[in-house]
Order: C-alpha cells, then structure tokens, then sequence
C-alpha cells in the first residue's frame, strides 16, 4: 500500500504545448518513485491518461474515479489498481477528495478549475486542510493566481486565501514540497 495519496486534477486534452504533457509524465513517474499513490479522474486521455500510463510504467498504484456519462468521452481506464464508477461529477470529485492526502492541479480546462475552487472552498471552510498545489507549467496558473490576488484586493476573501494555495513551477519544486508535507 501507498505512503500517502495524491490527488492529481488536469486536463482530458493534452494542450497545445508538449511541456503540458512532459510535466505530467513527470508527474506520473515521480509519484510512484515516492510510493504515493496516483488518485485521478480514470480517463485514458489528455494529461490524465499521460499522468496515469506514467505512474503505471513506474510500478505506482493508480486509483481512477469516472462518471458513468464520461465513460466514452474519457476513455475509461479499466487496468488501474483500483477504479471506481459514479453516478454523477459531484460524486466523482467527492471520492477522488476523500481517498486523497494533498491536491495537485495540473494544466486544464473548465473542469479543473471546478475542481480547483471546489476543494479550495471547501478549504477556505475549513471543511479540509489538505495542501493544494498548482503546477505552474509553462507560467500556466498565472491569470489565476492574479484573480485569486485581485479578489482579495477587492475585498472578497481575506488575506488568507492567499495562504491556501501553492504553487510550483515544475514537478521537481513541487515533489520536493509534497514530501515536506506528506513525508
């Protein structure tokens, strides 16, 4: 059994620029070198698929957690070590959250940022305090971090939620400050 488990979110496209893609093969082998376990969206396609073939490749254990409508459109990957089907997206990040220890964003789209902000919020509750992480690849993340600045200044959110989130600009930062977290 994994040490700790990490919550990868990111893209069902790869992107337009192949670092996208050589950080999340990165991602996939650094996590099964640490013996962490890769928690996902179970998609065969896009960075997700990228960051689960890599931790795969490595020896790591992956957990996937699919809806049943993205089945097709995700390509489903079946031969995880353990994969899980939900009804719904609400109950797909719900478990992808629960069985996981930090949070990584990769590169993606709308329904990353959903995930982002969702366990964010859900942060900034108080409901968690499990670290989250940007990677930050390619200067990716930085419109985000802006808006994050820009409601703090205009007074929608405390200093606080300036603290909740990290970033890192490649797997190496970022391996080296998951395991100042987890161990």
């Amino acid at each position: 059994m994994a040490r700790a488990s990490v919550c990868v979110f990111c893209g069902s496209r790869p992107g337009v620029h192949p670092e996208y893609a050589a950080a999340a093969e990165t991602l996939g082998t650094a996590l099964a070198g640490a013996d962490w376990r890769l928690v996902y969206g179970a998609g065969d396609v896009g960075l997700m698929g990228i960051v689960a073939r890599a931790a795969q490749g490595a020896g790591g254990e992956t957990f996937g957690v699919i809806p049943t409508h993205l089945m097709t459109l995700e390509v489903g990957k079946t031969d995880l070590t353990r994969f899980i089907v939900t009804e719904n997206m609400h109950e797909r990040k719900k478990v992808m959250y629960m069985n996981s220890d930090a949070i990584v964003v990769l590169p993606g789209g709308a329904g990353s940022l959903d995930e982002f902000f969702e366990v964010l919020t859900w942060r900034q509750l108080g409901l968690h305090d499990k670290p989250i992480w940007l990677l930050n690849t390619r200067g990716y993340w930085d419109p985000l971090s802006g808006l994050l600045d820009h409601v703090i200044r205009e007074g929608f959110a405390g200093e606080s939620l300036a603290t909740l989130v990290e970033g890192a600009p490649d797997v190496p930062q970022l391996m080296r400050a998951l395991q100042a977290k987890l161990g």
